[in-house]
């Protein structure tokens, strides 16, 4: 568990068998193989086609005051940063707060339009999340994905509550949440089926 005034969280949307991505990754399918034909518009059907039915479990993890991502999740530049990528939301993305990006290749500071900057931390999970901490004051740091990053910080317990969103659909294979996490107790807090989408939250208690 962690310590501090604000609450560190997580979200991620899941398949019903666990992944939150399929085979097959690339620039045009981030999320690879997921029965769409395009960008994760299966898996992620519930944001993309029914925002509005699901704007209270956007809106909580969008409140946070700092936000922590891996490389992976802001883009698929990989090695060295020899390409002008600044995330896939454009020129004003959805955080409006420091986003403290994991990687292991420097970078400068990049700011956004709408009061987002992307920080790149190269000195790992912990330092990533004491930055955000510092910079959250009492509001609460939400560690966004992907599913390999979420991972790492519940491993190393240091996420208190974590929110999943459960598309109704199989993946088989890809990249899976929970995948070399030690057993973990968690307690749920609250569930709320939508029309494309299963809303649960659990608090993470070990």
């Amino acid at each position: 568990m962690t310590t501090g005034k604000g609450r560190v969280i997580s979200g991620i949307t899941i398949s019903a068998d666990g992944y939150s991505a399929g085979l097959n990754q690339t620039e045009e399918r981030p999320f690879g193989d997921d029965g769409g034909d395009g960008w994760g518009d299966k898996l992620h059907a519930w944001y993309s086609d029914t925002a509005d039915e699901n704007k209270a479990e956007i809106e909580e993890l969008l409140n946070a005051k700092a936000f922590i991502m891996g490389r992976n999740m802001f883009g698929p530049v990989r090695g060295e940063w020899d390409r002008d990528w600044k995330g896939w939301w454009g020129d004003e993305p959805p955080y409006h707060a420091p986003v403290f990006v994991l990687t292991h290749h420097a970078r400068d500071p990049q700011p956004m339009d709408g009061g987002t900057t992307y920080h790149f931390v190269t000195d790992g999970i912990e330092s990533a999340l004491a930055q955000a901490r510092e910079v959250a004051g009492d509001g609460d740091v939400a560690i966004m994905g992907g599913a390999t990053t979420i991972n790492q910080y519940l491993s190393a317990g240091l996420i208190d509550q974590l929110q999943l969103h459960i598309s109704p659909l199989t993946l088989g294979a890809g990249t899976r949440l929970f995948e070399g996490v030690p057993q973990l107790k968690l307690e749920q807090v609250k569930a709320r089926a939508a029309s494309l989408v299963t809303h649960v939250t659990y608090r993470v208690l070990s």
